[in-house]
């Protein structure tokens, strides 16, 4: 087990690195970045937290005694009118929420059309550009809907974009490099969802809450069953979270063009 007393650490890049177990004693971890980390579990005591941008699932998180979960999702619910209707129970209500879901991208595309071709590419503060959070939204709809849902085994396009942490798995795409242009994601982006929109207008209660058939072959999701209605909420959970990804960093990218 590997210990460090007293050593200066600063500016060190841990990634893909298994911590869990560690111990840290009077350590100075101000100004760090943290993504696609799993704090499970974590217990903190004579802890500083001033000025921490905490973004993530939010359980079971006590603070000073708090559970402040609860606290956090009714302040969301209360911001955002519609996200309750992100957690439907019926078929009605999933045909309810992916109507929400396409008005709402639906502005938030025209929004970015707006912009200069070249900013629809640009990073902003190391997150997806515009493009890239569409073409995740595509990973999102073929890998839970096109692969669970409607058993493809193989149903990514090559411009489909897992997100960054998942492990490398053969046959799944992950072109970063790639620069298509709005028109030609877009295009995927109406297929898919116009897939989606078929899968929820048939839905009954039955098949609501029945189960996937597993399919052969890697990729992802791993080749099992799975409830469908766990399928459809996290598509719904992927749609909602990252159009406001999306609409905070547009806010961002039209200040710079202004």
């Amino acid at each position: 087990m590997a210990e460090f007393t007293a050593a200066d650490l600063r500016g060190s890049r841990f990634e893909r690195v298994d911590l869990s177990g560690a111990q840290l004693h009077t350590v100075d971890l101000s100004g760090a970045r943290f993504r696609g980390v799993d704090l499970s579990g974590v217990t903190m005591r004579g802890v500083d937290l001033v000025g921490v941008d905490i973004h993530g699932e939010i359980e079971n998180l006590t603070i000073n005694g708090v559970d402040v979960g609860p606290l956090v999702e009714a302040e969301l619910d209360r911001r955002y009118p519609d996200r309750p209707r992100m957690r439907p129970t019926d078929p009605a209500g999933f045909r309810e929420a992916w109507d929400i879901l396409e008005r709402l991208w639906g502005e938030t595309v025209e929004r970015a059309g707006r912009l200069r071709p070249e900013q629809l590419h640009e990073s902003v503060d190391g997150e997806w550009s515009f493009i890239e959070t569409l073409r995740h939204l595509v990973f999102a709809t073929d890998s839970w809907v096109g692969r669970a849902i409607l058993g493809d085994p193989s149903p990514w396009d090559p411009l489909d974009l897992p997100w960054d942490e998942m492990p490398d798995l053969p046959g799944v795409p992950r072109d970063r490099a790639a620069r298509p242009s709005l028109d030609a994601v877009l295009a995927l982006r109406r297929d898919r969802m116009s897939t989606v929109r078929q899968v929820i207008e048939g839905l009954t209660d039955e098949s609501l809450d029945g189960h996937t058939a597993p399919v052969e072959g890697p990729g992802w999701p791993e080749p099992r069953s799975y409830p469908v209605r766990k399928c459809l909420l996290i598509v719904l959970n992927e749609e909602w979270e990252h159009r406001l990804y999306a609409r905070r960093d547009l806010a961002t990218l039209e200040a710079r063009g202004a």
